[in-house]
């Protein structure tokens, strides 16, 4: 899922696999990310840097979400997803009780975005509840730009050598790893799954910035991705 380039304006291109939201840029006091098609296709990769991540929609059964993180004030939100669409976290836990936290929560936002997706729903509460200023913002029109081209998402994607630094009380960072060479975009009204071949560019490295809010929630602040990135390549 992938952009052919970083440009706030450019469409998603739908012959690809599943799309990633890019980092969020700012057009006129308003975050806005670039939205491309995941994966690499036949006619090239991505350049650049991505942001944020999608997910499908269905009439299949429901995943729910798994266990929220405990003990971090406030009620986690349910989270439900399509049968067909899932994510795997590596690992779940670090073993601090501060990362586990953080973990947790970059997790269930990675969720929320899917469920916002596969409902259609750029103002999902779920969403709303793991984001904050520039990446809600970004998070709200990408999930608008699948709505409006009629597509959802469908497969598993893999997340894995994630790893968190805290920067203090309130603030921390993580970077991870996504292989979506099983994970594809998907035409909600003919239901035909737009398959593409596994490249470099099925691989994705992510940066985000956490912020802890007055609840005890890890927030997303703001995210970036590099497809193709040599580090998160088998």
């Amino acid at each position: 899922m992938r952009s052919e380039d970083a440009s706030p304006h450019r469409e998603p291109n739908v012959t690809r696999r599943r799309p990633t939201l890019l980092a969020a840029a700012a057009m006129t006091a308003v975050a806005v990310l670039s939205l491309s098609a995941c994966g690499g296709g036949d006619d090239g990769g991505s350049k650049g840097e991505e942001k944020i991540e999608g997910a499908g929609q269905g009439s299949e059964e429901k995943s729910p979400s798994p266990s929220a993180p405990e003990g971090q004030g406030a009620e986690r939100p349910k989270i439900e997803l399509p049968g067909d669409v899932s994510n795997t976290f590596t690992p779940e836990k670090a073993g601090d009780p501060v990362q586990d936290e953080i973990l947790g929560d970059n997790a269930e936002f990675v969720r929320s975005l899917d469920a916002a997706i596969a409902a259609g729903d750029p103002e999902l509460p779920a969403l709303a509840f793991y984001t904050e200023g520039e990446a809600a913002a970004s998070a709200h029109q990408w999930v608008k730009s699948f709505k409006d081209k009629g597509l959802t998402i469908t497969g598993t994607t893999r997340y894995y050598d994630r790893k968190v630094k805290v920067s203090s009380k309130t603030t921390a960072s993580l970077t991870y790893c996504a292989d979506e060479s099983k994970a594809f975009t998907k035409d909600i009204k003919t239901k035909k799954v737009k398959e593409t071949k596994v490249t470099k560019d099925s691989y994705v490295v992510y940066g985000a910035q956490v912020r802890k809010n007055k609840d005890g929630v890890w927030e997303l602040i703001k995210m970036s991705s590099t497809r193709g990135a040599a580090v998160c390549r088998p």
